[in-house]
């Protein structure tokens, strides 16, 4: 449903791409009247009768190769048409409309044409008989011939009227301030003429005087000088005389044409807006007459569905399956605000207060790790009032609201790699190099499985910031993260254990709003170094897709290729994730990998899900037909399969705590001895833990600006030191250091000691003032 009302306005659907005129193939040309249902009562279009409309009635429109041509009702008012699903569809649901005044009307047969706007849009339509259709061609072309001629008129017309009177006022005073300064250097002008003169008159009678030969020829320098300066004065008034001239000439010009594109943008914004409200209703109506199956949280079957909501993003004519899912809107009141709905604690905890929680977490013991954190209030958000502005743009550097956020920093989010650490575990304790890489594979997977759920945005850190994981007694390993840039963001992340295991990365996020999705794109190696073998491993994450961002279910994918390198021995794996496809029968979210031996010999396959389970099927070469080796067929290597990982369940009432694994409810628990910089210690992201999301948005503001202080003192001392010629150290990491390694050798923050051994004498005098 999302994509169906929004395609109709915004963008093509499907049937459009692959219309001729549009970038495609288009449908099969129809012939004749020909076509089930083509002469069915009221199938033909009638004179409008409804307010202002030239016509309306029935017409085919294509949709898609599967349902062919589908019965619509369309209206032709103010040289727009619009079509629905039925006439009753009228008073709430406009399925798409196309401006004339751009549109290009083609004849396809005797029956079939074709309206298209040069590819963003185009309809392939089909009327009921010959007569019908050329009464619409003809009520077309009319309406197309007045709508271009009412736009050029309103282009070339001085009619103010669209102006507003803000808009115009500011431009009379910006003219009357150029008139003005205009008549003060015409003033200055006279008065340089008039001096100039004088000053000529005096040159000259001090030519008349009995003066040295060479004294004359100074007073006659002077002269043609003073002379050249009244031209040049007269030049530049002229110049600024003509410049005014010309600005009043087109302002009015110029001003229309801003408020041209306002108007649009306006439009589109409302237009938007008002399909997602119409998008809530329905579904809060279909709720109400359909009972849905239960899926309970957590489970591999709740994490397919969440995939189905974004089939009606394949055919904008999809009626049986677009409301299938039943999603989750987001809901959009006339005000922007953090007004307090109700919450959605339940059960046993609706009579713990927030701060009664808090307090109880604090009192938890280092050994004993909480299980639960205060519930996700249930706030009202204007999504679109803020993502509006932020197409096509780096949202790093656009301030949001903690109402996107989940309770973790990106620094946490980091960490959650480490939470199928048993991996790198049986890895290090592999004798055969390429079981070894088998197991680094499921753990690059398996870090993806704390996302399927997970549609909030982790905290931006602040440069400076760091975060610990000390899990050395309990899990043999202890982890630190530093955020060591800010724009563009990036991190450093440090783990080791004494199973035998070193992994690093330093990973910068870019992301992209797209106005239906938004991309985020991981950039940097990660290093995993086994210390017995000495076999280093590297590899890249793929790229992240939310999806139905302005309407629908939010719902995440995961794309692309990761190429994991034993750079000691050459071995390889290939992991490739599938995108989510409507029209592919494979199972939802899909990994499937090869490990190959620096010849390219393939000794093992992995097939699996990035939120579920990998296996692991040991290929053996066959004699194929022409006496060569060949692939062991797929279940004959049945027998050979080993389940590398599988998913832990998620905990109890997880969709109340925002899909928090085990490991993430831990994250943000307090602990002693930290260092200041931590992000346990970073108050607007405990505030908004706690459910107090005001007070968070203020003091992450707050927190924010003296970040923008902190830059623009150090920006402004690199200055002054580059003026006085002094030598200027730009902004280092604390824990890491920047160098090349040696390996990928890229330039990358590389651990350099000296934390875990400041932790323990408790000496933090070294650590920045970020809170």
């Amino acid at each position: 449903m999302a994509a169906t009302e929004l395609r109709g306005v915004v963008g093509p659907g499907p049937a459009a791409i692959a219309a001729p005129g549009g970038g495609g193939t288009g449908p099969p040309v129809v012939g004749g009247g020909g076509g089930r249902g083509d002469s069915g009562p009221g199938s033909g279009a009638a004179l409008g009768t409804g307010s202002g409309s030239a016509r309306e009635g029935w017409l085919f429109k294509w949709t898609n190769y599967i349902k062919g041509y589908q019965r619509r009702w369309f209206v032709l008012s103010n040289g727009l048409l619009s079509y629905y699903r039925s006439k009753a569809e009228m008073r709430h649901t406009c399925r798409g409309t196309i401006n004339l005044a751009t549109a290009n009307i083609t004849v396809e047969d005797s029956c079939n044409f074709i309206i298209s706007n040069g590819g963003a849009q185009t309809y392939h339509l089909k009327a009921s008989s010959e007569v019908e259709r050329q009464r619409w061609v003809t009520a077309l072309e009319l309406a197309k011939a007045k709508a271009v001629k009412m736009l050029a008129e309103s282009d070339e017309s001085g009619d103010e009227e669209s102006v507003s009177q803000t808009d115009k006022t500011e431009l009379q005073n910006t003219l009357r301030t150029l008139s003005s300064k205009v008549e003060d250097l015409s003033t200055c002008n006279d008065l340089i003429a008039k001096h100039g003169t004088a000053l000529q008159r005096s040159l000259s009678e001090l030519e008349a005087l009995r003066l040295p030969a060479e004294s004359n020829e100074k007073i006659k320098q002077v002269n043609e000088r003073a002379t050249l300066f009244r031209i040049t004065s007269n030049a530049m008034i002229n110049a600024c005389r003509d410049f005014l001239m010309l600005a009043q000439t087109h302002s009015k010009k110029w001003q229309k044409s801003l408020q041209y594109e306002r108007d649009q943008r306006i439009r589109l914004e409302e237009t938007l807006e008002q399909l997602a409200k119409q998008h809530n209703h329905l579904e809060r109506a279909f709720r109400g007459a359909t009972v849905l199956p239960a899926n309970t949280p957590g489970t591999a079957g709740s994490g397919k569905d969440q995939c189905c909501s974004g089939k009606g993003d394949m055919s904008d004519e999809d009626d049986e399956n677009e409301f299938f899912d039943a999603p989750e809107i987001i809901t959009m009141p006339e005000n922007l605000g953090h007004k307090r709905t109700g919450s959605n604690i339940s059960g046993a905890s609706s009579d713990i207060s927030l701060d009664e929680q808090y307090k109880h977490q604090l009192e938890e013991t280092k050994k004993e790790k909480r299980t639960r954190i205060p519930y996700k209030p249930n706030y009202s958000l204007n999504l679109w009032s803020i993502m509006k502005n932020c197409i096509g743009k780096e949202l790093s550097k656009i301030p949001m609201p903690v109402n996107f956020n989940e309770p973790l920093s990106m620094l946490q989010r980091l960490t959650e790699d480490l939470e199928y650490h048993e991996l790198l575990d049986r890895a290090a304790k592999c004798e055969n190099s390429l079981e070894q890489l088998c197991y680094v594979a499921a753990f690059t997977v398996s870090s993806y499985s704390t996302t399927v759920f997970r549609t909030s945005k982790p905290f931006n850190p602040l440069l400076g910031e760091t975060f610990e994981l000390d899990r050395l007694e309990e899990n043999g390993y202890r982890s630190l993260c530093e955020q060591v840039s800010h724009h563009p963001p990036a991190a450093a992340h440090h783990a080791e254990s004494k199973n035998g295991w070193t992994l690093r990365q330093e990973i910068k996020i870019t992301s992209k709003f797209r106005g239906k999705y938004l991309s985020i794109m991981p950039l940097g190696s990660i290093h995993c170094i086994f210390h017995a073998t000495g076999h280093h491993y590297t590899w890249k994450k793929v790229t992240t897709t939310v999806h139905n961002i302005i309407v629908g279910k939010l719902w995440i994918d995961q794309s692309g290729e990761i190429d994991i390198v034993n750079h000691k021995t050459g071995d390889k794996c290939n992991l490739k994730f599938v995108p989510y496809s409507y029209f592919s029968r494979d199972v939802a979210r899909k990994v499937t990998g090869e490990v190959t031996d620096p010849s390219g010999k393939v000794h093992f396959a992995l097939l699996g899900t990035w939120d579920e389970k990998m296996d692991c099927f040991k290929v053996q070469p066959v004699v194929g037909e022409n006496g060569g080796d060949a692939r062991q067929r797929g279940h004959e290597a049945e027998e050979s399969r080993v389940l590398l990982w599988k998913r832990n369940p998620l905990p109890k009432n997880a969709e109340n705590m925002y899909y928090f694994s085990e490991l993430a409810l831990t994250l943000n628990a307090w602990e002693s001895g930290t260092a200041p910089t931590d992000s346990r210690l970073r108050p607007d992201q405990r505030l908004m833990e706690n459910g107090r999301w005001d007070e968070a948005n203020a003091e992450k503001q707050r927190l924010e600006e003296k970040q923008r202080l902190s830059r623009k003192k150090r920006e402004a001392e690199a200055m002054k030191a580059t003026e006085d010629g002094t030598p200027y150290d730009p902004y280092k990491a604390l824990w890491f250091e920047r160098k090349k390694d040696p390996v990928t050798k890229e330039l990358t923050h590389i651990y350099r000691g000296g934390y875990w051994e400041c932790k323990e004498k408790q000496d933090w005098t070294s650590c920045p003032d970020i809170f």
